[in-house]
């Protein structure tokens, strides 16, 4: 295929230099949880330098879970991330099944999740001191959920134009957090720091809770592995851009810790609804009412973020046969994934109108720790099988076989503190057994349903403009 032709073909381009792929891993993790989970870490490490010490742990494991995902995303070229890896070491049914959790409750209860925190913090400052209406929180929460959609349809450009401003002005809000806890501490501002490893209210069974809420907070170093075939020198960037990036997020992440410290004691921090709206108000009075503005902008990049990168996962999961075709299909002209994006809307949506986010949230973190766990242990498994195949990334050895350790004990230990949503989230995990073996490795659907399918597809290829890949990005 000619220059040319190769220009006009449909498919997805390779537009990801190395600062908009930090800005997907920084503008994906930094979201609501550092503005949320700072209350859940410190209740459960029960003072104030165990708790800064919980937060930079999970950075350390996050940004070793993130260097095992770059030796992946270098070794195998698609996209897809988790779904691409699971694929190619450990068969099609563990594939399918991270496939299939990600689209039944995981994407849409994280997406749901921090919507709902961008709508709070859109509507809150307007109706205090009082309580802000729950429909308008939603509503809110519906038209930023909406905005992400229409800009991840309109044009993979503008999506990663915004990924970049969003973290930026995520940035930002953390450096404006950072400077006065510092200014602070030079001050000699240090009492709330005395005696801060009294461990008299620590117990063995609520330190794991606080590992739990630290790294929910670092959720999201993985979504470059998703968009890999998007990534330009990918076998460059993506451990560049995960290394600078994980590094940067766990140093603003302690820090930021700190600065909340400096202006609130334990008991101070503990209850609070909204740890940055509290500091701001005593630390940064003359510019207080911004900081929800820049929170709720943080939690707008987190989800665009998700949308960016999960719909990918299900693009290549179609295209290799495990998801219906459609949605492997991509715009004709504006070269997105449009089908596989605008699945997930509805989904996201349903999930706001429910009340059960908290509970769903809770599913879907024990399924995607144990499938981060298996994409790793696959890793190890592929490395003994094919030692000699190239890997242009390769992390030590010890690296990986601690972090899928630490993954699985992190599995095995939610099985015993929370039996009933983990034993939900295995049920639900293994609805997709059935629909593996009845519609994906051979298919019983009657003729005359497919029949309808096909059609249905066909009439939805044509309304929505899209068409197969024409060339091989991998």
């Amino acid at each position: 295929m000619d220059g040319r032709r190769k220009k006009d073909a449909v498919h997805l381009r390779r537009e990801i230099g190395p600062v908009p792929a930090v800005s997907l891993i920084v503008g994906t993790v930094v979201g609501s949880g550092i503005f949320i989970a700072p209350k859940g870490v410190l209740a459960n490490s029960a003072s104030v330098g165990l708790s800064l010490v919980v937060w930079a742990l999970c950075g350390v494991l996050s940004l070793l879970g993130a260097l095992c995902y770059a030796e992946l995303g270098t070794t195998f070229t698609k996209s897809g991330g988790h779904y691409t890896y699971l694929l190619q070491t450990l068969g099609p049914l563990p594939a399918f099944l991270r496939l299939w959790v990600e689209f039944l409750f995981i994407r849409p209860a994280v997406a749901s999740y921090v919507s709902l925190a961008f709508g709070r913090y859109v509507v809150e400052p307007f109706f205090a001191p009082c309580e802000a209406p729950a429909p308008l929180i939603r509503l809110v929460s519906l038209l930023g959920v909406t905005f992400v959609v229409a800009v991840n349809c309109w044009s993979v450009t503008m999506a990663s134009r915004t990924q970049v401003t969003l973290t930026f002005i995520k940035t930002f809000a953390l450096v404006l957090i950072i400077v006065p806890g510092i200014v602070a501490l030079a001050k000699g501002k240090t009492e709330n720091f005395q005696n801060g490893f009294e461990l008299e209210a620590l117990t063995p069974d609520r330190l794991p809770l606080a590992f739990y809420n630290g790294l929910y907070a670092y959720g999201g170093w993985f979504y470059l592995n998703m968009v890999t075939e998007e990534v330009i020198n990918p076998n460059r960037t993506i451990p560049l851009a995960i290394m600078c990036s994980m590094v940067t997020v766990t140093v603003l992440y302690v820090l930021v810790n700190v600065s909340y410290y400096t202006a609130m004691t334990p008991g101070e921090l503990l209850l609070s609804d909204a740890v940055a709206v509290t500091f701001a108000g005593r630390a940064l009075q003359g510019v207080s009412a911004v900081i929800p503005l820049l929170v709720a902008l943080s939690c707008l990049g987190a989800l665009n973020g998700g949308f960016f990168s999960s719909p990918r996962m299900l693009f290549v999961g179609a295209r290799e046969g495990h998801w219906p075709p459609i949605f492997s299909m991509i715009h004709i002209r504006r070269h997105t994934p449009l089908p596989a994006v605008l699945f997930l809307y509805p989904l996201v949506v349903l999930m706001l109108l429910t009340e059960e986010i908290q509970h769903l949230i809770s599913l879907a973190s024990f399924a995607r720790w144990l499938f981060i766990a298996l994409a790793t242990l696959g890793m190890l498994v592929h490395r003994y099988r094919f030692p000699r195949l190239p890997r242009p990334f390769k992390v030590p050895l010890v690296v990986a076989v601690t972090f899928t350790a630490v993954c699985f004990f992190i599995v095995g230990l939610s099985l015993y503190s929370d039996p009933w949503n983990t034993g939900r989230s295995c049920a639900l995990t293994l609805t997709g057994v059935p629909v593996y073996y009845a519609a994906v490795r051979r298919s019983r659907l009657p003729p005359r349903c497919r029949r309808v399918f096909d059609y249905c597809s066909k009439q939805l290829q044509i309304l929505l403009e899209v068409a197969q890949q024409e060339v091989k990005t991998y």
